[in-house]
């Protein structure tokens, strides 16, 4: 009995040791192999290493919620017994966005770029963010208010894109390209002057420039409408606004005025709205995620600067303003949408490729409607040569500009509006006989709009085949 158990003891501490040893070397190799360590760091507040994990439950579980078709959940939206409550689009109501309102007008007004929501649902996976509750509490960041990384993606996408050369120009981000729309005509007005600067734009023109102008009343600029009115004039102190594509008729301007002191508007100057014949090259460039990706609510704008004391004005501007503009939280949110926009370039996923064909479809459905009565008309657009998709295409319009033909109609405005059409007919210098529909917002909207105006352009006894394809 003794001498098998001194026999057995030998096997057993070995069999124990190579054991032992087996556990450490899966550990280690958990260790080695895997993102997330076993134990967190000396110090780290962290102790659970998937701490993530409520947030992304929170999120998916909201997203999953029903709203038919015609609204959607968010995850900080009003509650009902706990529960988000679905926020339905115009037109619908009930719990779940199911019921069709009676007697309801197109809301057409605003150009609220929800027709690309459903691209980013089909990019649910490589789109979502999480952030750590401390991420980025400081004021002070690697270049003061600015991410690096998010720079040089930008830069990278417009040249991908092809629509703006950004070599040699400075870059400043802002709260959306409203705020810097008036930080850059605050750079622009020159210091000391005898008079302010005289700030112009063409008709029709984006009602923002007049209105922010006007707003903050500053002494060294001051609003003075169209450039029109100017063009023989021997004054030479202007800023004047260029939108291209412009906003409302969607066509690709210069400067009228010739002057040195241009802000070129191109938030539009992406391939699903116009063709990208060649990369803008001007001295200030202003760009917005609102219309790139669709996500307006984040806030956020861009501008490339030539000059440096300009430059230098804006940042001084947004510092003073907003303690640098645009906050860190976007900024990183944003980073992640364009590092999925620059991956999907050229594939199946690619944004441009889904926003064009989406709106081009729009364009065409409406030209058909418009085009069966001579009672209204819209701005013409032809096909054109872009360098993003190397081939003609077919005008993908963010607005139609709308006039109307009928003398009797003089308010185009209100007579969609006893239509039950919601439009947006002021604010552009133009004649009250034209008014802008909106190309942008969800199916909703536009399938409502084809329904509202098929009354107005078509006589009851009309019947036309074009149209009851919608």
């Amino acid at each position: 009995m003794g001498k098998q158990l001194i026999r057995e003891t030998p096997a057993k501490v070995f069999l124990v040791l190579f054991s032992l040893s087996l556990l450490l070397n899966i550990f280690f190799f958990c260790q080695h192999f895997f993102s997330h360590p076993l134990f967190p760091p000396i110090g780290s507040t962290v102790s659970d290493p998937s701490w993530t994990r409520r947030a992304a439950e929170e999120a998916e579980a909201v997203a999953a919620i029903s709203c038919s078709g015609h609204g959607r959940a968010y995850v900080d939206g009003v509650l009902d017994n706990g529960r988000p409550m679905c926020e339905c689009n115009t037109c619908y109501t009930g719990t779940d966005c199911s019921v069709l309102l009676s007697n309801c007008s197109a809301d057409v007004e605003s150009g609220d770029p929800l027709f690309l929501e459903p691209y980013w649902m089909q990019h649910a996976a490589k789109s979502a963010v999480v952030l750590s509750g401390w991420h980025r509490m400081s004021y002070a960041t690697t270049d003061n208010s600015k991410s690096l990384e998010l720079e040089k993606h930008i830069r990278t996408l417009h040249a991908a894109v092809g629509n703006a050369i950004t070599d040699g120009k400075y870059l400043v981000f802002g709260m959306g390209s409203t705020q810097l729309l008036n930080a850059l005509v605050y750079a622009l007005s020159p210091e000391n002057a005898s008079s302010p600067a005289s700030v112009v734009a063409t008709v029709p023109y984006y009602s923002m420039y007049k209105g922010q102008t006007e707003l903050f009343n500053g002494r060294d600029y001051e609003w003075k409408g169209a450039t029109a009115k100017w063009m023989k004039s021997n004054k030479t102190n202007f800023i004047e606004f260029v939108t291209s594509p412009n906003n409302p008729d969607c066509l690709l301007y210069n400067s009228a005025l010739g002057g040195s002191s241009v802000i070129y508007d191109h938030a539009y100057y992406w391939p699903h709205f116009t063709a990208i014949p060649e990369p803008a090259d001007e001295d200030v460039m202003t760009f917005t995620m609102s219309k790139l990706s669709g996500h307006a609510g984040s806030r956020f704008g861009w501008a490339f600067i030539k000059d440096e004391n300009v430059y230098n004005k804006v940042s001084d501007y947004l510092h003073y303003n907003s303690v640098g503009g645009a906050s860190r939280d976007t900024q990183s949110r944003l980073l992640n949408y364009v590092k999925v926009i620059l991956a999907e370039i050229g594939s199946d996923g690619d944004i441009f490729k889904f926003g064009f064909n989406k709106l081009r479809k729009r364009w065409h459905k409406l030209q058909v409607l418009v085009s069966s009565s001579s009672r209204f008309s819209l701005q013409q657009l032809s096909p054109q040569y872009c360098t993003y998709f190397k081939k003609i295409r077919d005008p993908s319009p963010a607005y139609a500009w709308l006039k109307c033909e009928n003398e009797e109609d003089t308010n185009c405005a209100e007579v969609l509006m006893k239509g039950g059409i919601i439009s947006r007919g002021t604010g552009f210098g133009a004649s009250t006989r034209y008014t802008r529909l909106s190309l942008l917002k969800t199916d909703d909207h536009f399938e409502m709009l084809l329904q509202k105006l098929k009354p107005l352009v078509t006589s009851p006894d009309e019947n036309s085949s074009n149209i009851s394809s919608f």
